[in-house]
């Protein structure tokens, strides 16, 4: 895609498709990739402002929807299909869209991005006192006794909110 000062000189009808492919795009890069984000911990996308313009010139409804704590993947992958329909019948702007599909799509890959990281808890443990080669015999819990903490954060189940930014023993949320 060509720009120029920030605009977008491709007409709409080329950028209307934009919007589901870039916000699929990330997701089957990040499930693709997710072993190697692991290794060092660091997800960048790069994005636009103009998404963030795009955003502003949403009507209040698709705003708030956007803007949700509780937005789904789902609704967000419907409301690009959405924009999309209604771009190509020539509603767009009368539906509360933006004339800018590259912006849409942008303002997609962003809300996407905050959808994923609401999918991830981190947590510190501590397995408690384990019988292992540095504490000898005299320490008080099994090797699977110790595992029981860690474990039990590696399986919350899915959707699970809490813990997260914790520090956890005896699958106890602990005073920092």
């Amino acid at each position: 895609m060509v720009l120029h000062s920030g605009r977008v000189v491709t007409t709409f009808a080329l950028q209307q498709e934009d919007p589901p492919v870039n916000v699929s795009v990330i997701v089957c890069l990040y499930i693709f990739k997710r072993p190697v984000f692991c290794v060092s911990g660091r997800v960048v996308n790069v994005s636009s402002l103009g998404g963030s313009w795009a955003l502003k010139d949403c009507s209040p409804t698709l705003q708030q929807r956007f803007r949700s704590e509780d937005i789904t993947e789902e609704e967000l992958v419907g409301l690009m299909q959405r924009f999309v329909a209604e771009s190509q019948k020539g509603k767009h702007k009368e539906d509360g869209w933006p004339e800018t599909a590259y912006g849409v799509s942008k303002t997609g890959l962003t809300v996407r991005l905050k959808i994923m990281i609401l999918n991830i808890l981190l947590n510190a443990c501590c397995p408690g006192w384990v019988r292992t080669d540095m504490t000898s015999d005299k320490a008080t819990k099994s090797p699977d006794e110790g595992a029981i903490t860690p474990v039990y954060l590696a399986l919350l189940p899915p959707g699970a909110t809490e813990p997260h930014g914790k520090f956890v023993s005896d699958k106890e949320v602990q005073p920092w």
